[in-house]
């Protein structure tokens, strides 16, 4: 390779002057890498060294520092460098040279074969590449021709090195295919050529398999040399022997894994379901490791039965709806669904005793999707067949979800806390896609065995055992529409009865009566009998959110039924809000729970409610804009101002989020008069813009000023208008004053709303004005500075470009004056843009008022 040197075309020749990249520099900067302490002298040789191996001079000092002296360091990055060049740089190859390259790499790897392992898969990945790149024309034999060179007798080196280089090569020769960079078409040649040449590798490997005298270390290398060739959707009939030839060595715990890692790959190509006649084959292989799985869960050996749960699973799960189509063979299918099954109900509990039963819960999905997949006489067959299944598997995922002992759980770690809540939730949605196949037998079941649990007096249940049941009926209410179930009354019977006494079983009590509100909507006279419940836990910190959340619920479906409670929903809320029981984002919902609740309620009630709810907070507002802003009390103003647009958020006494329902809703009279949350925004008006004046500079006080408002008009839509005039005039000075994203995303909601309102849009289209002045008079000083008010502006635009062209404005410049629709004044040009003002108003003051204080 020596003239690769005088190249003046290779890739990377300008990167650095050609003199640097010498061995000796090299070296240098590899000692540089591996062993200098400073970071920064560390990175540049890294940046160096990744620009030499792209060098011309990369063909001349890899074999160097191959030499037999060098440390395997060294040589590693000599053997990484031949490996760059010829799968990046092929086409600088001198077609003539390709024979020596092959050549000299032969001789590297057959030296190799007795040394450095990471140098010789280095040296084998890069001899791949070559072959790769020459297939199929200039080397159509070459896997034939590695197999015939490695087994010749003239090596120095020994039979089981020469073995196992070979094993090494033809094992990372499909994983090069994988990632190379071929194009496509050569792709599709090479990986015919490949299934070709599978025919000399195969016949090799099972020899070495099984043969008595081949060392376990040639056995597992053969192992993971078949398991990388299957990727390469090889026929399964032409793998039989090989498999065969691996399950068997699964008795052997060296090549456990290895064995297991084979069977998978296998077995999980797409193309495998073709061969059917194969895979019934493999089943009573995969059966007769039932024994072996047995006596692993029974000496804690979660290894083994996690390798042969993957191999029962990878044979279920990518091939149910074959199999299933075998109808003469159904009692063999069965039996390897039964297997499944004792992996998902291995035990132990996950993750801390076993990892096994999670692998299984896909399964599932996919026998159920091809059972329902079949005409209706077939299906109907299956039915008979599988409801016993999964009813069993029901229990099964029941028992798995049971927390295990307090004092057991107090030993976990967050982490094991968090894998099994997960773990939860993957079994709460495979009950929930369970009860496609099982139907409301499944919700009688359920309350079948919690109505003798929860009624027996032979002897006392474990708060787990009636957890998980509970677990099992709001996996399926949360998704599934249960109203017309007939067990649910009693379901809502059973709940008060539950003795609890603690946190995981309160929590999904709570939980369980959420899933249950659109049901209680329906049923209002049952509410008394969890309403106290849910009321009472909301005084337990450790039932935060799922007290919250359920009450929210219950306060969103049941509204109009709730006004004989609302003066203890509203008192109990109250203290708890207080009393700072909840965190910020329960807080939240709980203004969002009342904002439901008070909907539902006679405007002087709504009022009187809102009087006692938010005076407390509306008063330390008072006290907070009296302070010097500072840390602490912003996060006080910022708390309460979320509250308030919680609140709002919610609060509609117009039922305009009812309007998708239909007529048939039951509905309040639309009341007359002011809206209750107008009522309020104006009378804290004054006192919002003190706050403003104090924290203008702070765009998260801005923001969440903003936020009631934005939040509000979403909520009311024209029932906001009394305030439009005046928000205009204070979203104007803020603009004008610093220009904030948050005042243009409330613009834009303004003008979706009261687009089509002649009555209420003049002032919006004078703020309209305003804010396009300001902002193009920003965006020359630099809009790269202000990316979130770009694309607020331009949101703001866009939302002009929606609303209909009846709608215009009167734009004024220096040489002419016209009438102009919004979507065209919101092309319009810079230029004009940026001399438009509203002749005659109060507002023409505000222009070139940017940077002006309040």
């Amino acid at each position: 390779m020596e003239r690769r040197e005088e190249q003046p075309g290779a890739a990377g020749a300008g990167a650095a002057p050609a003199l640097d990249f010498t061995v000796e520099n090299v070296e240098k900067a590899l000692h540089q890498l591996y062993y200098d302490p400073n970071i920064e002298n560390k990175n540049l040789a890294q940046k160096w060294l990744m620009q030499a191996q792209v060098s011309p001079q990369a063909w001349h000092f890899s074999w160097q520092l191959l030499q037999p002296d060098k440390v395997p360091e060294i040589q590693y990055f000599g053997a990484s460098a031949l490996h760059i060049k010829i799968s990046r740089y092929w086409s600088d190859i001198p077609t003539d040279q390709y024979e020596s390259l092959k050549a000299q790499l032969f001789t590297q790897i057959t030296r190799f074969a007795s040394g450095s392992k990471i140098v010789l898969t280095r040296l084998c990945v890069a001899l791949a590449s070559l072959a790769l790149s020459m297939m199929p024309d200039a080397w159509p034999c070459a896997v034939a021709d590695m197999v015939r060179l490695f087994q010749a007798e003239d090596s120095p080196v020994d039979s089981q090195g020469r073995c196992l280089a070979l094993l090494e090569l033809l094992t990372v020769l499909p994983e090069e295919f994988q990632t190379s960079r071929l194009p496509q078409y050569r792709k599709s040649l090479v990986r015919t050529s490949l299934a070709v040449e599978c025919g000399a590798v195969f016949p090799l490997l099972e020899q070495l398999l099984q043969q008595p005298s081949s060392p376990s270390c040639v056995r597992q290398k053969v192992l993971k040399c078949f398991s990388s060739w299957v990727q390469l959707e090889v026929p399964l009939q032409d793998c039989e022997a090989l498999i065969q030839a691996a399950f068997a060595a699964l008795q052997d715990s060296e090549l456990f894994d290895s064995s297991v890692e084979a069977i998978v790959n296998a077995i999980s190509q797409p193309d495998a379901q073709r061969y059917v006649n194969t895979l019934l084959k493999l089943i009573p292989l995969v059966l007769g490791l039932q024994d072996q799985l047995r006596q692993a869960v029974q000496n804690g050996d979660m290894e083994t039965s996690h390798g042969i749960c993957r191999i029962a699973v990878a044979l279920g799960e990518n091939h149910s709806r074959a199999l299933l189509d075998q109808v003469e063979h159904w009692q063999s299918f069965l039996a390897l669904v039964n297997m499944i099954m004792f992996c998902t109900g291995i035990p132990g509990h996950f993750p801390v005793n076993e990892t096994t039963s999670s692998l299984t819960l896909t399964f599932w999905y996919t026998l159920q999707d091809d059972i329902l997949s079949f005409e209706a006489e077939k299906q109907a067959v299956y039915q008979q067949v599988y409801r016993p299944v999964y009813f069993q598997l029901v229990d099964v995922l029941l028992h798995k979800a049971q927390f295990p002992s307090d004092e057991e759980y107090g030993f976990w770690s967050s982490d094991e806390k968090e894998q099994f809540r997960i773990y939860r939730v993957d079994i709460s949605d495979t009950l929930m896609y369970v009860y496609e196949m099982l139907g409301a037998e499944l919700l009688s079941n359920l309350y079948d065995k919690l109505g003798r649990l929860l009624t027996s007096s032979e002897e006392p249940y474990s708060w787990q055992h009636t957890e998980a049941l509970l677990y099992g009926f709001q996996s399926i209410a949360e998704t599934i529409d249960v109203n017309y179930s007939d067990v649910v009354p009693g379901l809502i019977g059973l709940i008060p009865r539950i003795s609890i006494s603690n946190v995981q079983l309160a929590d999904t009590v709570m939980f369980t009566i959420g899933a249950l509100s659109e049901w209680l909507a329906d049923h209002p006279v049952m509410i008394n009998s969890v309403l106290p419940l849910v009321l009472h836990a909301l005084g337990n910190p450790e039932l935060s959110i799922s007290s919250v959340s359920t009450l929210k619920k219950i306060c969103r479906e049941c509204k109009y039924d709730l006004p004989p409670y609302a003066a203890n929903i509203v008192a109990v809320s109250q203290d708890v809000l207080m009393k700072q029981i909840h965190k910020t984002s329960q807080c939240m919902w709980l203004m969002q729970a009342l904002g439901f609740l008070l909907s539902a309620l006679q405007v002087e009630e709504i009022l009187k409610n809102l009087h006692s709810l938010i005076s407390p907070y509306i008063q330390q507002l008072e006290k907070l804009a009296e302070e010097i802003p500072n840390p602490s009390n912003k996060l006080a103003i910022v708390h309460i101002l979320g509250l308030l647009s919680n609140l709002f958020t919610t609060l509609d006494v117009s039922h305009h989020e009812d309007d998708h329902e239909g007529p048939e809703l039951r509905k309040l009279p639309v009341p007359q008069g002011p809206n209750p949350v107008v009522v309020v925004l104006q009378q804290v008006f004054q006192l919002i813009q003190k706050v403003l004046s104090k924290w203008l500079n702070d765009a998260q006080v801005v923001e969440a000023v903003c936020a009631i408002f934005e939040k509000s008009v979403k909520t009311l839509l024209d029932d906001f208008a009394p305030m439009v005039p005046q928000l205009c005039e204070m979203l104007g000075r803020m603009y004008s004053t610093i220009p904030q994203a948050s005042a243009l995303d409330l613009t834009r909601q303004l003008v979706h709303i009261f687009a089509h309102e002649p009555a209420h849009f003049p002032p919006i289209e004078a703020l309209f004005l305003l804010v396009t002045s300001v902002t193009l008079t920003l965006f020359q000083q630099g809009p790269r500075d202000h990316p979130d008010i770009v694309d607020s502006f331009m949101q703001l635009l866009a939302q002009l470009n929606r609303v209909s062209s009846s709608v215009s404005v009167e734009v004024d410049n220096p040489t002419s004056s016209f009438s102009a629709p919004l979507p065209q004044l919101a092309q319009s040009s810079t230029e004009t843009r940026e001399r438009l003002i509203l002749k005659g108003g109060s507002w023409a003051g505000l222009r070139g008022g940017h940077g002006r204080g309040w």
